[in-house]
C-alpha cells in the first residue's frame, strides 16, 4: 500500500497548498491512502466542519486532530456525523468521536488511530501507551488489517520516539505531529515500522512554527503581548512521509519524506 502522510495544515496557507497539490500528488506518485492531520487548519486552532470537507475534496481519505480537536464548536458535531475524521484516542472520554478505526481503502484495510502525548503537554491526558496497545493487539499486521498508520501528537521528541519502538513490528507507520518542524530522522525500525518523529507542517515557513513573525518575535524579546498570534499568510510547504508497505506483513518497505513547494529542500518519493 502506498500511503502519505500530511503533517499538521496550518491555517489558509496550508488549506490552499493541500488543495492545489494534493490532487495531483495522488495521481503523480499513485497513492493509495493519504491521511492529513487538520489540527491546526482554522487559523492555527482546529478544523471546522466546511474546512474538512475541502480537505476530503482535495484527497485526504482520513483526517486527524489533535489538542485543539474541539477548539471549533462544530467539530463536536462534524466527527460524530463523518468517521473519517479522528481525535485523539486517549483523550476525555466523554468526548464525541473515535480515537481510531479500520477504513475499507480500495480492499485493503487500513488502521488509522491518533495518541496524544504527556509530556510539556498543556493538560494531563491518559497515557498514550496503554491506550493504543490493545488498539493494535486486536488488529494484527498482515491479518486483520493491511496496514496501520499511528499518529503520534506530542510536544517531546522522546516521548514519540519512545512510541515509536513500542509500537515497532505492530504498526507500519509511526509519525509525530504538533511541532511543526520536519525532523531529519525518517526511516525503518527494526522490527519493520517506518517512523519520523515529526512530519513537520503544511504552512508557510517564514514564520515562526507557522505564525506570522511579528508577535512572536514581540513576545520573546520584550516579553510582552500586544496581539493575537495569527497564521503566516505566504507560500506553504507541504510536508509530511511517505510509506509503501508489504501488503502480506504490513511492514513497511520503503520511506521517504515529503516536503513540496514553499521555502523548503523539496524531496518525495519516485513517481
Amino acid at each position: 500500500m502506498r500511503i502519505l502522510f500530511l503533517g499538521d495544515v496550518m491555517g489558509r496557507s496550508g488549506r490552499r497548498a493541500v488543495s492545489e497539490r494534493l490532487p495531483g500528488l495522488r495521481r503523480d506518485w499513485r497513492l493509495d491512502a493519504v491521511v492529513v492531520n487538520g489540527e491546526n487548519a482554522s487559523s492555527g486552532r482546529g478544523l471546522n466542519a466546511a474546512q474538512a470537507k475541502d480537505l476530503f475534496e482535495a484527497g485526504a481519505d482520513v483526517v486527524t486532530l489533535g489538542d485543539h480537536a474541539f477548539d471549533q464548536k462544530d467539530m463536536m458535531q462534524a466527527i460524530e456525523q463523518d468517521a473519517r475524521i479522528l481525535r485523539p484516542i486517549n483523550f476525555a472520554k466523554q468526548a464525541p468521536g473515535k480515537g481510531w478505526r479500520v477504513f475499507d481503502i480500495g480492499g485493503r484495510k487500513l488502521l488509522v488511530a491518533q495518541v496524544l502525548g504527556q509530556v510539556f503537554m498543556s493538560r494531563p491526558y491518559d497515557d498514550p501507551f496503554s491506550a493504543i496497545d490493545p488498539v493494535l493487539n486486536a488488529h494484527p499486521l498482515g491479518r486483520a488489517v493491511h496496514a496501520t498508520l499511528v499518529d503520534v501528537h506530542c510536544e517531546a521528541t522522546s516521548e514519540k520516539m519512545a512510541m515509536g519502538h513500542f509500537c515497532d513490528g505492530r504498526a507500519s507507520v509511526v509519525v509525530g505531529t504538533h511541532t511543526h518542524v520536519p525532523t531529519a530522522d525518517a526511516g525503518i525500525l527494526p522490527k519493520g515500522t517506518a517512523y519520523q518523529s515529526d512530519a513537520g507542517m503544511c504552512g508557510d515557513y517564514d514564520s515562526v512554527i507557522g505564525m506570522d513573525k511579528t508577535e512572536p518575535l514581540r513576545r520573546f524579546v520584550t516579553g510582552m503581548t500586544r496581539a493575537r498570534f495569527e497564521p503566516a499568510g505566504g507560500e506553504a510547504t507541504l510536508c509530511g512521509l511517505f510509506v509503501e508497505t508489504e501488503d502480506a506483513t504490513g511492514l513497511a518497505r520503503t520511506v521517504t519524506q515529503v516536503r513540496v513547494g514553499g521555502r523548503l529542500s523539496q524531496s518525495g518519493p519516485e513517481a
